[in-house]
């Protein structure tokens, strides 16, 4: 069995990612598709299981 995550290790774990959103929109010469699309699949790695997660 899986242990369920807490509300603290899901803030923290949003927090991180946003903060590495930030990092790789600001050091980016410019913002393309492949940005974009690798920013799109990683909310959707991330925001998934979390939503899982705080729904149980």
């Amino acid at each position: 069995m899986k242990k369920r995550l807490s509300r603290f290790q899901v803030t923290c774990i949003v927090l991180l990612w946003a903060a590495l959103c930030y990092i790789v929109l600001v050091s980016a010469e410019r913002i393309d598709g492949p940005t974009i699309a690798m920013l799109i699949l990683s909310a959707a790695l991330v925001l998934i299981p979390v939503a899982k997660a705080l729904k149980k």
